[in-house]
């Protein structure tokens, strides 16, 4: 089925997400096996869209979409013939039949972790997800999460300025800018390197309060697990947790204060038992490393960032100043120095990806080279 097709089923009267995943289930033919499986009335109007589409109201569910492509670089429709498609999404019992994407599609290769948390996070809860986004995002890791204000935009942020990648899923059309104070974060998200906006409701949908709870599921589907940074007791952020759990699919929570009302959420989820508590970045990576065979391809150099706390680092090779082995090169090193410096600026000064560089830094840093610092990355001495 092309992308034409995937949005007349989406746009079926009668159906929804649930059904339509059923009927997927049963792997009917297109289009005969779905015209003697659907309902009578969204067969008809299969029907009608097959042998008159210019009649059928569906079509302009399509010439909608086929507009809204043509009107900016950087869009497009997801489903699940397309070879962007998240597989992760096909174990919900609901995933969405079709998501408009806007930005940059290599968001969706790799791990990915959503974070989430209160809208008004305190200033250790901001801190530690600006330290846990930036942490996941240097180890080649995606941060997916709402663009919410709060916890949400603070952890997408963190990533974007790290040079990572982020994935903000919307409970309103792609290009709906909600809420109105994020839209610098809305551009950077659509335009940067590693930045994607996604949303299973057609360009131009007003944001709706039922529509969020149905977006959590994605931004926990989309993940193998999921930080709550902070949350109050009836926080919102519980409802991706709860999601997280049913999806089968790995919960951490930040410890907090007693005293501190933004942190009773993620108390009640550790006195539950429902979750793991993280104290770092590697706590978590640590306890996803047994996902990475079947969701992380073996020959990907993102298995790289998946070393549990078991798995012991590579031995360190003694090099020549500049020089750390035969998959580096020399400029990467060469541009360091004590000063910190940027990844933005190392990508440019030796020419290579952000996510090469990324990776790169990564091994130096195993092997005892660099470390990242506020400002980015310094060379350490060597004895």
């Amino acid at each position: 089925m092309d992308a034409q097709a995937w949005l007349v089923v989406n746009a079926l009267p009668g159906m929804g997400a649930l059904r339509i995943a059923q009927l997927l289930a049963r792997q009917p033919q297109w289009p005969e096996g779905w015209l003697a499986a659907l309902p009578s009335r969204a067969a008809s109007e299969l029907r009608l869209w097959l042998e008159h589409p210019t009649r059928s109201p569906l079509q302009n569910v399509v010439d909608e979409t086929l507009a809204w492509q043509q009107s900016g670089p950087s869009r497009l429709v997801l489903h699940r013939d397309h070879p962007a498609w998240p597989a992760l999404l096909n174990e919900l019992p609901d995933p969405p039949v079709v998501l408009w994407a806007q930005g940059d599609l290599s968001a969706l290769e790799g791990p990915k972790l959503a974070m989430v948390g209160t809208r008004r996070p305190t200033g250790e809860g901001t801190h530690n997800a600006q330290t846990f986004a930036r942490d996941l995002a240097r180890r080649g890791w995606c941060v997916v999460s709402g663009m919410a204000l709060g916890v949400d935009g603070v952890a997408q942020r963190a990533a974007l300025n790290a040079g990572g990648r982020t994935i903000a899923v919307l409970g309103c059309g792609v290009d709906v800018i909600y809420p109105a104070s994020h839209r610098d974060l809305h551009e950077q998200l659509s335009s940067l390197p590693g930045g994607l906006v996604v949303s299973e409701h057609p360009p131009g949908t007003l944001a709706r309060p039922a529509f969020f709870p149905r977006r959590n599921r994605i931004v926990t589907g989309l993940s193998l697990g999921t930080l709550v940074v902070e949350a109050t007791e009836k926080s919102g952020s519980l409802v991706s947790a709860r999601l997280t759990l049913e999806q089968n699919r790995e919960l951490f929570v930040l410890p907090g204060s007693l005293h501190n009302v933004q942190a009773r959420g993620c108390l009640a989820l550790l006195r539950q038992g429902s979750a793991h508590l993280a104290c770092s970045v590697d706590d978590i990576i640590s306890d996803l490393g047994h996902w990475a065979s079947e969701f992380i391809p073996a020959d990907d150099a993102m298995q790289q960032t998946l070393l549990t706390s078991a798995e012991k680092p590579p031995e360190q090779e003694s090099l020549p100043d500049g020089v750390s082995g035969d998959s580096l090169p020399d400029s990467l090193l060469a541009s360091l120095s004590a000063t910190p410096t940027p990844i933005d600026l190392l990508v440019h000064a030796t020419g290579v990806t952000v996510s090469d560089c990324q990776q790169r830094l990564l091994m130096l840093e195993l092997e005892g080279w660099v470390a990242q610092q506020a400002g980015g990355w310094v060379r350490l001495p060597r004895p």
